[in-house]
């Protein structure tokens, strides 16, 4: 038996279109998305203000498939790990990490990823698919759902620097977008949605056209050609001088600077040349700097660069105007930090101080 496609996955034209051709009138599809996006319904019965007849119509061609939340891990720190479970049965993982002054979810773009960044876990995973904009939405929902009730705080940022490159989804992560910053599904300001990329060059202009408020982050690691292209392969397609040219686009349509990821690890990025590097980088660019730490995902060729050489970054950074700071990892216990996502599911998820609520 097929399975029924998610209304969900229906523009708001698409659903106009599909209202019309049932002979009913255009109010009753701004009802339904006020039930899908708004009050969340995962059940057509649930519709209370439509037509019974209306409902059962509408389910002989479509249901609504929510993500499932198969583990949760909690960090020492606080931090929430997810293994959420699409419709189809595959896996991606999503994750809330709390701070005192805000909360964020970090979400999956793709099942699994690739690029083949030489320090990243999740680009040993093969890329099986593209997530859709409702099961992109759904990790945001699930997330606010967990920081109301666990932490009885708000969520207050999204970050896609999950599982996947969300430029190569492009299409789908800005319908995903456009329904989590809507004043009609979840509300939030696009400022405080950041998308995170290796630097597709061709996509960064293209969302800088399309321009839908975010903030931009880019995987940087290195502003040295051989360098970068031997730890992150997608710069010999997209070298430097190519992604200069697109950032310096982004910021000339969007007035919004870049933020620079940038792990520093011992013999690979620690010398003096490379902050010299990055320093003229980032005088090219309206930006700001992210020194991250390494959360080791065990490969002996990558390991974290001693405490002076990353404050030598910090120095000559501050030197030259730009604003800089070191960005501390949380849930390296739960392999929930930068770059560790990668579907180890096998492990026991720790049991949560409250019940989990049949609706997370």
């Amino acid at each position: 038996m097929a399975v029924k496609p998610d209304l969900r996955s229906l523009s708001s034209d698409k659903l106009y279109q599909y209202i019309a051709s049932l002979g009913e009138k255009p109010f009753r599809a701004r009802q339904i998305e006020s039930w899908l996006w708004q009050k969340n319904c995962t059940d057509f019965s649930q519709m209370s203000d439509l037509p019974k007849s209306l409902r059962e119509r509408i389910s002989q061609d479509f249901a609504i498939h929510p993500v499932q939340v198969d583990q949760i891990q909690r960090s020492v720190d606080g931090t929430i790990k997810n293994a959420v479970r699409l419709p189809d049965g595959m896996v991606v993982e999503s994750v809330l990490i709390p701070t005192d002054t805000r909360i964020t979810a970090c979400i999956s773009s793709q099942v699994g990823c690739s690029l083949d960044c030489r320090f990243c876990a999740t680009a040993r995973l093969k890329r099986m698919r593209n997530l859709d904009p409702q099961e992109i939405y759904d990790q945001v929902l699930t997330i606010r759902q967990q920081a109301e009730y666990y932490l009885e705080r708000p969520l207050t940022n999204i970050v896609f620097m999950g599982m996947g490159e969300p430029l190569l989804n492009y299409s789908n992560v800005l319908r995903a977008i456009d329904r989590i910053t809507s004043p009609s599904g979840l509300g939030m300001s696009p400022k405080r949605i950041t998308l995170s990329t290796v630097g597709i060059v061709k996509m960064i202009k293209t969302l800088a056209d399309d321009n839908p408020g975010v903030k931009l982050a880019v995987s940087l690691h290195s502003a040295i050609e051989e360098v970068r292209s031997r730890i992150m392969p997608i710069n010999r397609t997209n070298d430097l001088t190519s992604l200069t040219d697109a950032l310096q686009y982004w910021y000339f349509k969007t007035r919004s600077k870049v933020t620079f990821e940038y792990v520093v690890w011992k013999n690979i990025n620690d010398r003096d040349e490379d902050i010299n590097a990055l320093v003229k980088l980032c005088k090219k660019i309206p930006s700001k700097v992210n020194l991250i730490e390494y959360n080791a995902i065990g490969d002996p060729n990558f390991e974290q660069a001693e405490p002076e050489r990353i404050n030598a970054y910090l120095t000559a950074l501050a030197h030259h105007g730009i604003v800089a700071k070191i960005r501390r990892s949380r849930g390296k216990d739960i392999d929930a930090a930068c770059g560790q996502l990668a579907n180890k599911n096998d492990v026991a998820p720790e049991i949560p101080k409250k019940r989990i609520p049949e609706t997370l």
